[in-house]
C-alpha cells in the first residue's frame, strides 16, 4: 500500500475558495457524470442541504456535486453558486426542459474566528466550483471550507487552536481510496498511530495541553453553552465500484476514524459528517474499503492538524509543538 495525492484518485474535480479576512470558505467536490454517494451524520448539531438525497429509500442514484463550507447555516447558500455554475457547463440530472445538478451541502461553525457576518455565499461556490472544473485547486491548510477551523473548545475560544482542511489517501493494487476533512472539533486532536495529542484545548496561558475528557469528567454537571462553534465534515472518495446503500455503510465506518483521533467526539455540540462517493469501477470488497475509510480519515484529521498556519489569534500545531 502505498501513499497518493487525493487528486489521483480520479473523475472527480476539487476547487476552494476562501476570504482570509472573514475567515471562511468553501471546498466543492465534482463529477461531471455523476457520483453515487452516501451520508453518515453522528453529530447532534449538522447543518446541511439535501442530505436526504442521500438516504437508501431517496431515488437519486448519483449526486453531481458536494460542498464542505463554513458559514454554519447561513452558509448552505454556497450550493446554490455550484448548481449554477454545474448549469452553465450542462452538468445536471435531465428532466427534460433543462438539467437539475444534484448538489449536497454540510457546514462548520466559524463565525467566531474572524468576522460573523460574511459567510459563504453563491458567489464563494460558484467561484470553487469554477475552479474544480479548470482543473482544481485543492491544497491542504488553511484553504476552503477548513480557512476558519479552530480545534479544542471546551473552555470556549480563548484557549483553542487553529486547525485547516487536510486530505490523505493510499492505492493498494488497483484500489485508491481517500478522505479530506476540515477538521472543526469541540475536542482535542491525537496521532492515531503514537496516541500523542497534537491540537486541542491549552491551558489559561496557552502554554501547555489540558485534557478535554479528563475536565468533563470532572465537572459533570450539565453544561447548558458547551460553545456549539464546532463540526468537523469530511469525504471518503474511492475509485471501488459501490451504490449508496453500501457507501452509507462505508461513511458510517469512516467514523471509526474520528473516533481514533478525535476527543470527545460526535457531541450534541459537534455536527459530525462524513460522506462517501464511488468515482470508479474497481470492484472491492465493502468491508476492506470501509476499514481503509477509517483509517484515511485518520490520516487527513492528522494533516488538517499538522498543516495549518497560525492565524487569527490561534496557535497552529506546527509551531505549538517547535
Amino acid at each position: 500500500m502505498k501513499e497518493i495525492k487525493i487528486t489521483d484518485i480520479g473523475n472527480i474535480c476539487i476547487g476552494q475558495f476562501e476570504n482570509r479576512e472573514a475567515g471562511t470558505g468553501c471546498t466543492v467536490f465534482i463529477s461531471r457524470d455523476g457520483m453515487p454517494a452516501g451520508l453518515d451524520v453522528r453529530g447532534g448539531g449538522p447543518a446541511s442541504r439535501e442530505s436526504e438525497l442521500l438516504k437508501p429509500t431517496a431515488s437519486a442514484a448519483a449526486v453531481h456535486g458536494i460542498v464542505l463550507a463554513g458559514g454554519s447555516a447561513f452558509g448552505l447558500g454556497a450550493a446554490d453558486g455550484v448548481m449554477k455554475c454545474l448549469e452553465e457547463n450542462d452538468i445536471g440530472y435531465d428532466v427534460g426542459i433543462c438539467k437539475v445538478p444534484l448538489v449536497c451541502q454540510s457546514d462548520i461553525f466559524d463565525l467566531t474566528v474572524a468576522r460573523s457576518d460574511i459567510r459563504p455565499d453563491a458567489s464563494y461556490g460558484y467561484a470553487a466550483a469554477k475552479a474544480a472544473l479548470a482543473g482544481g485547486n485543492y491544497k491542504d491548510g488553511n484553504f476552503g471550507a477548513g480557512c476558519g477551523a479552530t480545534v479544542g473548545k471546551w473552555n470556549g475560544m480563548d484557549t483553542c487552536m487553529k486547525s485547516g482542511i487536510g486530505s490523505y489517501a493510499v492505492q493498494t493494487g488497483d484500489l485508491k481510496i481517500g478522505a479530506v476533512v476540515a477538521l472543526n472539533a469541540l475536542g482535542d486532536i491525537y496521532n492515531r498511530k503514537t496516541g500523542e495529542k497534537i491540537a486541542g484545548l491549552l491551558s489559561s496561558d496557552k502554554k501547555e495541553f489540558l485534557d478535554t475528557v479528563q475536565l468533563m469528567a470532572e465537572k459533570t454537571a450539565v453544561k447548558e453553552n458547551k460553545f456549539t462553534s464546532n463540526t468537523s465534515i469530511g469525504i471518503v472518495i474511492t475509485n471501488a465500484a459501490f451504490d449508496k446503500t453500501r457507501l452509507c455503510k462505508i461513511a458510517s465506518m469512516a467514523h471509526n476514524g474520528y473516533a481514533a483521533s478525535i476527543r470527545p467526539v460526535h457531541t450534541t455540540a459537534d455536527g459530525d459528517s462524513i460522506y462517501a462517493v464511488s468515482t470508479g469501477s474497481v470492484a472491492a470488497d465493502l468491508d476492506v474499503v470501509g476499514t481503509l475509510a477509517a483509517d484515511v480519515m485518520s490520516g487527513a484529521i492528522l494533516r488538517a492538524a499538522m498543516s495549518c498556519d497560525s492565524a487569527y489569534g490561534f496557535v497552529a500545531a506546527k509551531d505549538f509543538l517547535k
